[in-house]
């Protein structure tokens, strides 16, 4: 009896770790509590590697030795995926490439509203000679701060936001350099007709159409009672990026895996693809900072379509202290065209 137990639970633990690890394979990777629980995949390795630890030390008692064993095998395998999958899509993150004519860099930072200061938020962007900043939960007024301070440090910027009513976390405010030419944000992002569901996301077109769209987003988080407007968001931001030169970059509230099946061609959202995957930070968490960055959630992105080559990727691990729940990420892009 006590065998036929053991082999039923390690059958089931089998299937779990298979589900939780790979979610997609079964079509749960937007289903809670399993899109959820893949977003943590480091802190997923964590416990697996933690169960095969206890699994061998409870094999040396005889009665439990083969179950116990069958048990670590399952965590052997499922860490080892887990692991896998970590390292390729890299746990670097820590340095970018030396900037050339024509790169441009993209930092995105929840900055958690007032939580973080128009003044920190200046300096980092000017010391990573940032040409875009998309800045979820950040108000226009904290915007046009933070574009005085970047001024100030001759880094001139223009403002733009998209606002839902509500306090800070309803504000998506977006800094572009006039490097890149004039831009607007468009009609149906300010006034809510066509844009993600619960807080703004801002699409900025060029005046003049020769730039690229840049996308500043932010997808509400995957909450038990959110689940339905999470999933539209992420099709929604899918839709944005069906164009070349698109940059899309922000809180998306969403890793690579719930990504799962909204690209195309061999893409990971729409026609873009993760530029920190791309270039061997796509592992590191960026929230949130109460966990180290390997165990955490790489949530935040800076996504491209056609037209644009990333070449390097950084998260700021510096800058736990400042204020927000999440770690700014900067990316630096070069043109194809």
């Amino acid at each position: 009896m006590f065998r036929l137990l053991g082999v039923l639970v390690t059958v089931l633990s089998a299937i779990t770790a298979a589900v939780v690890t790979w979610p997609q394979f079964f079509r749960l990777e937007r289903t809670s509590p399993f899109a959820q629980i893949v977003s943590l995949r480091g802190l997923l390795l964590a416990v697996f590697a933690a169960v095969l630890v206890a699994m061998l030390l409870l094999a040396i008692a005889a009665p439990l030795r083969g179950f116990a064993l069958s048990m670590a095998v399952v965590a052997f395998i499922a860490a080892g995926a887990n692991g896998a999958i970590l390292v390729v899509r890299g746990t670097a993150g820590d340095a970018l490439p030396e900037a050339t004519e024509t790169s441009i860099r993209v930092m995105t930072w929840n900055t958690a509203g007032a939580a973080t200061s128009a003044e920190t938020i200046a300096r980092t962007a000017v010391a990573m000679d940032a040409h875009i900043v998309a800045l979820p939960e950040t108000t226009v007024e904290t915007g046009e701060q933070v574009a005085i301070a970047m001024r100030e440090m001759d880094h001139r910027m223009w403002v733009h936001h998209a606002e839902f009513p509500g306090w800070d976390a309803q504000s998506t405010t977006i800094l572009i350099s006039p490097e890149l030419g004039d831009y607007a944000v468009i009609d149906s992002s300010q006034d809510g007709s066509s844009n993600t569901s619960t807080v703004p996301s801002a699409v900025a077109m060029p005046v003049d159409g020769s730039g690229p769209i840049v996308v500043a987003v932010h997808a509400v988080a995957p909450r038990t009672d959110d689940m339905e407007n999470w999933r539209d968001d992420l099709q929604w931001l899918a839709d944005q990026c069906a164009v070349d030169g698109v940059i899309m970059a922000g809180d998306f509230n969403a890793t690579i895996d719930n990504m799962a099946g909204l690209g195309v061609d061999g893409a990971d959202l729409g026609f873009c693809t993760d530029a920190a995957a791309a270039t061997g930070a796509g592992a590191v968490g960026t929230w949130s900072t109460e966990f180290p960055a390997l165990l955490g959630a790489p949530i935040d992105h800076v996504m491209v379509s056609e037209g644009w080559e990333p070449t390097g990727a950084l998260v700021l691990r510096s800058l736990d202290e400042a204020g927000s729940d999440h770690r700014p990420l900067v990316v630096q892009l070069e043109p194809t065209g």
